[in-house]
């Protein structure tokens, strides 16, 4: 892979993102023993407010943290204004509180707190296409990034529109522009940052060599398809909308098998922490799948649930977890390490993951995450919160283990 550290900002310009982000999952969990699993409901107050905090303050944190670093290593070209970074981070985290407050007690505070993640959200948009503008190699990823920020952009204008309908200054069908806004948020950029990356990150780490990679531009093709036709279908015509959910359905089993014939053609042998996240990530992956063709075909309201659960739990947090264990202790080891090389003896990557600590955590997510899905299935309270005890735990190391990589010294 022609990656090189050349153009990577400092890691202290991304551990704010990486902290913040781990300990706002602690707490996003906390909102599971707060749901009453035999009447919850997706439009709930404390729904929207879990689901902001676990998007906004996890998934987005993360990614924009990953995106600092990856987005100039990946297209060879200095950030456009790096410095910018240290601005996007405190508003996209006080406009994320200012909205779970909104959603969960003060409907008010979702226009502040959406004016201001708006505003980040800006920010790291200008950046980021001034950035790419810079790149002369329009490749793969070139391309993946550069549609990623264009539906990001899109999808935060349609949930700023929320937003303002929620506190009640603007009358709009807050429906269709919630199903417009989750597939330009969640599936454009989300889905097109995951495929995009999957390019580089994964072959990166698993030493995969000469496997074909034209289904991850096939599954971009229909990803963005399906965006376009269910923007489309939600004024239109519903049928636009039921191609878009076969679509979606295509372009994330052609990246499920792009992953296998990753997998089939790896050269390492080691089976790390970073190898069991993406088994269970590519499962959940297939889980999710199956879900989704079952709920498009019975409309139950259980599977849709569940099928939030997977994605969020078993999806995102999987696919997140697993690439700190080794984005971290690369970064840090690059910093801090590599100038030593030659001069002194220094670490190896894997010294800087604490392995039985690590291990743990996978055993207490995957069991708590079996045993919340199951509980959900059959609406089993007491269960349900035995398995979300288990995830917390579970978070609570990640916290652990990512200031043990963090300050690493040797």
């Amino acid at each position: 892979m022609n990656i090189s550290q050349q153009f990577a900002p400092p890691f202290r310009l991304i551990a704010p993102f990486i902290v913040s982000g781990v300990v706002i999952y602690f707490f996003a969990l906390l909102f599971l023993f707060g749901f009453d699993i035999e009447t919850i409901n997706s439009q709930n107050s404390e729904m929207l407010s879990f689901v902001h905090l676990f998007l906004l303050g996890f998934v987005m944190m993360s990614i924009f943290g990953a995106m600092a670093q990856l987005v100039p290593v990946v297209l060879e070209v200095e950030h456009f204004a790096v410095e910018l970074y240290y601005a996007i981070f405190p508003l996209l985290f006080v406009g994320t509180m200012l909205m779970v407050l909104g959603f969960y007690s003060t409907p008010v505070l979702l226009s502040f707190g959406g004016v201001i993640v708006f505003i980040s959200f800006l920010i790291f948009l200008g950046e980021t296409f001034a950035t790419i503008a810079k790149a002369k190699r329009l490749n793969f990823s070139f391309y993946s990034v550069l549609f990623a920020n264009i539906f990001l952009l899109l999808g935060v204008i349609v949930g700023l529109l929320m937003a303002f309908t929620y506190s009640g200054f603007l009358d709009a069908d807050v429906s269709k522009l919630l199903h417009i806004h989750i597939y330009l948020v969640l599936y454009g950029y989300v889905g097109f940052t995951i495929i995009g990356m999957s390019y580089i990150l994964v072959p990166m780490f698993w030493l995969s060599h000469s496997f074909d990679k034209k289904y991850l531009k096939y599954a971009l093709y229909f990803l963005g398809s399906a965006i376009t036709f269910v923007c489309a279908g939600e004024y239109f015509s519903t049928l636009l909308s039921d191609i878009a959910s076969a679509f979606l359905f295509i372009a994330f089993s052609l990246y499920t098998y792009e992953l296998y014939l990753i997998y089939k053609t790896r050269a390492r042998v080691k089976k790390d922490i970073y190898y069991y996240f993406m088994i269970f990530f590519t499962l959940s992956l297939v889980l999710s799948l199956i879900l989704g063709a079952y709920y498009l075909m019975s409309h139950h309201d259980t599977s849709i649930l569940l099928l939030g659960f997977v994605l969020f739990y078993g999806v995102l947090s999987s696919l997140i977890i697993g690439h700190f264990y080794k984005i971290i202790p690369f970064l840090i080891w690059f910093e801090k390490f590599s100038p030593l090389v030659g001069k002194q003896k220094v670490p190896m990557l894997g010294d800087m993951v604490p392995l039985r600590s690590s291990a743990l955590l996978f055993v207490f997510h995957t069991l708590g995450f079996s045993i919340v899905f199951f509980s959900l299935a059959f609406e089993a309270g007491e269960l349900y919160k035995a398995g979300a005890l288990f995830m917390l735990a579970a978070a609570f190391l990640l916290i652990k283990d990512t200031l043990f990589m963090m300050q690493f010294k040797g």
